[in-house]
């Protein structure tokens, strides 16, 4: 859960310990979320306010400040002048979301950066700058520049190439109709397989009903580079026209925001970000329902928004949650509430009042129901002859439906998510059966803790401390005769004696070589594999800086410790295929994805997303070498387990198809 920053929960925290015992036992008391949120807005003041105000100094700046603006421009310029387009393109960015309306600033802003995307071959891009340069008072001295860039954008686009207005995308939710709802004491609502589904079938298709950017990551985070409605990833946002924060892929996002919540939250600027992404999309949830849904749901009529109907719904489990939670939440969401209130009465007005208690309901609902919202990020450099990636996450969202599934530490389902498909629409998760459905089986996802990554003590914990269950699915069902293997069982790592032989786990926690019976202590391997993981941190760092020769040399060095199915060996050997690929030697590469793919498959399954992604790599490297039996041997089996998981239209499919029709079309030339 993304809780407030430590100050205010800190102050929080304070206020609780400093209330009188009586007021701790009545609220400690309260069961219903209307009763706990007037309680603590009454104990709520703007002192409360203020220190929100104080805490959150120190975050991202969200005022226009067109001093801040032209140092963003002169960054961009550094950029420009060292041909780092990309860098500069994002400078004048952060320029643009700076600079105070119709300044001079922002049409130099305008202007530069459609130079730098003229310079990445974003033609439409660039031209699209140049029209908001001129449309922002752009120097009358320097406009032959922008005709000159308007005519050579122009030459380089078709009629094709025009921007289609982005269609406008309510929440909506696509259930297979071989899935159904069902109800149970024990289980609550959830899905099960009214047929049988097969392995790659679609079952659930949804747009969330709420999502929200988290901000982060390097030099230019995630919020400078994605937009925060859809999340796509842009060089050109369209900027907030009251705050420097927001900032979106188009004027079509940028309007719809602000419809949807952003005109309420614009005012708020980083005391947002200081009470946490979960209470931000809580009030987001509350704000985009609006009063009149809200208080539809809550008294169980006709609701002219079904999906929030659905959300409203969803168990909140405050009696399970311990009071100072529930007390940081509610002063929390009543603190925002205080802000708000366009009364400034002090104690809220009613619609306030209602759209507070919301939000707080929304808020502990998220505790169980918040979905991360996942896409795979591109490592090293973009022109790279074989791209590694690894999830990365991007948002937080509120999925009705999806809600529904329970956990299943080894589940039948995988989850993909797209964001801006098509541009302007937003975010979308697509759930397809991983394995097959029998019919009257629960259809189940992973909150997080997986049998393939976590033991099943470790498991339960987290499960029981977060959603208030104890997992009793099948994975964790076996968990004595998995706690008997492995204590009987391979460690995973190899005698540095004997070299091939393998170490065995004693009762101890000890370890034992099979074939020379020399004993290594618990401690020498946590050392061991500590080593292991810093000498792959800095093999990838040295990577990442073209130095894929140094990394070999560290690489190798590790690379006698582990055993070919040792989780980390698959890291290892896809670093070395990484280093070989950088310099070309194809067939070198390709034997360490080999061992990667194996090492994969055993910790993760034979059927994994993880193992497809392997595959495909695999497939990109016989491509690149020219290997085109082994290619055409590896793509089928590719594709075969992307399509499972992902779909037959993703990206990864795509390329496979072209690749393979490329290799058959050169056969046939060569014979």
């Amino acid at each position: 859960m993304d809780l407030p920053c430590l100050p205010w929960q800190d102050h929080v925290a304070q206020k609780w310990a400093g209330l009188e015992p009586g007021y701790k036992e009545h609220f400690t008391s309260l069961l219903e979320i209307e009763d706990i949120f007037k309680s603590a807005l009454s104990v709520t003041t703007q002192d409360d306010a203020c220190r929100l105000g104080s805490v959150s100094a120190g975050l991202a700046d969200v005022h226009k400040d067109a001093e801040e603006a032209a140092r963003c421009k002169e960054r961009g310029n550094a950029s420009f002048r060292n041909r780092k387009y990309t860098d500069a393109a994002l400078h004048y960015s952060q320029g643009v979301c700076f600079a105070p309306p119709s300044s001079e600033h922002l049409s130099l802003c305008y202007a530069n950066r459609s130079a730098a995307l003229y310079h990445l071959r974003h033609y439409q891009e660039a031209l699209d700058d140049v029209e908001a340069a001129k449309r922002s008072e752009y120097p009358a001295h320097l406009l032959h520049k922008l005709e000159k860039r308007r005519t050579q954008c122009v030459a380089h686009l078709s009629p094709s190439d025009a921007p289609a207005a982005p269609p406008a995308a309510p929440p909506t939710s696509g259930l297979s109709p071989h899935a159904a709802v069902e109800v149970s004491p024990k289980k609550g609502r959830h899905l099960v397989a009214a047929k049988g589904i097969p392995a790659g079938e679609v079952i659930l298709s949804e747009r969330p009903y709420g999502c929200v950017l988290i901000p982060g990551g390097k030099v230019f985070g995630r919020e400078c580079r994605r937009c925060h409605r859809c999340l796509i990833q842009t060089l050109r946002p369209v900027p907030c026209r009251g705050c420097a924060y927001s900032r979106y892929c188009s004027s079509a996002c940028q309007t719809l925001a602000w419809e949807e919540h952003h005109r309420w939250e614009c005012p708020l600027g980083p005391r947002l970000q200081a009470a946490g992404v979960m209470s931000q999309l809580a009030l987001r949830v509350a704000l985009t329902a609006g009063a009149e849904n809200i208080r539809a749901a809550a008294e169980s009529s006709e609701c002219a928004d079904y999906a929030y109907t659905r959300v409203f719904r969803l168990l909140h489990h405050s009696a399970r949650q311990s009071p100072d939670m529930r007390f940081l939440c509610a002063v929390t969401v009543a603190t925002l509430s205080l802000e708000l209130d366009g009364d400034g009465d002090g104690d809220g007005g009613a619609e306030w009042r209602l759209l507070g208690s919301a939000a707080l309901r929304h808020l502990l609902q998220l505790r169980c129901n918040a979905q991360a919202v996942i896409t795979l990020q591109h490592q090293g450099p973009s022109d790279a002859p074989v791209q590694s990636s690894q999830e990365e996450r991007v948002a937080t969202a509120l999925f009705p439906t999806l809600s529904l599934l329970n956990h299943a530490c080894c589940p039948n389902t995988s989850l993909a998510f797209s964001v801006g498909e098509p541009p302007g629409v937003g975010v979308a998760v697509t759930v397809r059966a991983s394995r097959s459905v029998s019919p009257g089986q629960e259809v189940t996802h992973c909150y997080g803790p997986h049998s393939s990554r976590m033991v099943a003590r470790e498991r339960r914990r987290l499960l029981l401390e977060q959603y208030y269950f104890l997992c009793e699915c099948g994975a964790c069902v076996r968990a004595e005769d998995e706690q008997v293997r492995r204590e009987g069982g391979t460690s995973g790592l190899l005698c540095a004696e004997c070299k091939d032989s393998p170490l065995m786990k004693d009762a101890g926690g000890d370890l034992k070589c099979s074939s020379c019976g020399c004993l290594v202590s618990s401690s020498e391997v946590t050392r061991r594999l500590q080593e292991v993981q810093q000498d792959l941190d800095l093999a990838v760092d040295l990577m990442e800086k073209q130095r894929p020769g140094e990394a070999l040399v560290l690489l190798e060095k590790s690379d006698g410790m582990l055993a070919e199915t040792h989780p980390l060996q698959g890291q290892l050997a896809d670093a070395m295929a990484r280093a070989h690929a950088t310099m070309g030697q194809w067939r070198r590469a390709a034997a360490h994805v080999e061992r990667s793919a194996a090492a994969i498959g055993a910790q993760f399954g034979e059927e994994s997303v993880e193992k497809a992604r392997q595959l495909f790599k695999l497939a990109q490297l016989h491509f690149n070498g020219a290997a085109t039996s082994s290619a055409l041997a590896v793509i089928p089996e590719a594709r075969r387990l992307l399509c499972r998981h992902c779909g037959p239209h993703c990206a990864e499919v795509q390329e496979l198809g072209a690749m393979e029709e490329c290799l058959r079309h050169s056969s046939t030339v060569l014979q």
